[in-house]
């Protein structure tokens, strides 16, 4: 099982690869969002396997990749740790695209086609700016943060913010509601449950959860997008209710070479909701041009 670390300061990042070729040096790499494991990426691993290499890897703090909190602050009582891993103590996404580079340096990846979904984009536009590997990118449900974006409605983070009573599986459910839609939840309950067991198996502890947070609150690359010359498909749902749509058409307008598709109906985790739809978009993409070749 691979693992890469990053040697500016030594937490080390585990990866999935799938596809037929382990020795590619092009893949498409699909970077999580917030707290989630690898398991929010199950749809579009099982659609572009056959055709494309694909990189899965943990963000820090996320399933098999180290921390990187002490020990002594992630014993803290929540009421004084959280504002710590939230601001001083934070992660930062700078750190995080520093980990992605690590990976594909690894994977002995030389272009990748970097898709990263609502802090997974975040990290996936400062990796494209900072980094020389990234052939295109796609942006799903993501913002490019700073004073201009559309902030997260109050009822909303209300709600992910709340604790309700209950075992951890009833509090995973009730954070859970903004990022779905209930139609989706109500028809699917099966799958619902299914995911309360990924996400405890495999999504960031509440410590890496906080500092994920304070990282995704003081991104801000609104003001460099436009030197972005590699191209973008920015993908959104129109009933999200964590990053609002709204968010995606300033990403287009900042982005040179960028095209939007938005999904009618879509949710925050509209890519798996509409599955078919997204990856659909996604293929006809990363083939566009030959910009994957086969």
């Amino acid at each position: 099982m691979p693992w890469a670390t990053n040697d500016d300061d030594g937490v080390t990042i585990y990866y999935e690869r799938d596809g037929d070729d382990d020795r590619a040096s092009e893949a498409v790499v699909l970077v999580q969002g917030l707290g989630y494991g690898r398991w929010m990426w199950r749809w579009q691993r099982e659609a572009l396997r056959d055709e494309f290499g694909v990189i899965a890897p943990d963000n820090r703090g996320t399933g098999r990749s180290d921390v990187g909190i002490s020990g002594l602050l992630r014993k803290l009582p929540k009421r004084i740790r959280s504002p710590l891993l939230t601001g001083r103590f934070s992660y930062t996404i700078d750190e995080m695209a520093a980990d992605l580079e690590a990976v594909l340096d690894d994977a002995g990846i030389r272009e990748a086609h970097v898709v990263g979904a609502s802090m997974g984009g975040m990290i996936a536009q400062r990796y494209a700016l900072e980094y020389t590997r990234a052939k295109s990118l796609t942006l799903c449900c993501t913002t490019h943060g700073g004073p201009d974006a559309v902030p997260m409605p109050a009822e909303t983070r209300e709600t992910l913010l709340e604790t309700p009573d209950g075992s951890e599986r009833e509090r995973l459910r009730h954070r859970m509601r903004p990022a779905f839609n209930d139609r989706f939840t109500n028809r699917n309950p099966h799958l619902m449950d299914r995911i309360i067991e990924w996400r405890l198996e495999q999504d960031a502890s509440e410590p890496a959860q906080e500092a994920q947070l304070g990282a995704a609150s003081s991104f801000d690359v609104s003001d460099r997008l436009g030197r972005l010359r590699i191209p973008t498909l920015i993908l959104h749902g129109t009933d999200d209710r964590i990053v609002p749509v709204e968010n995606a058409r300033l990403l287009q307008e900042k982005i040179p070479d960028s095209r939007m598709e938005i999904v009618d109906g879509g949710s925050h985790m509209f890519f798996l909701e509409d599955d078919d739809v997204v990856n659909d978009h996604l293929r006809e993409f990363l083939l566009e041009d030959e910009r994957v070749v086969q």
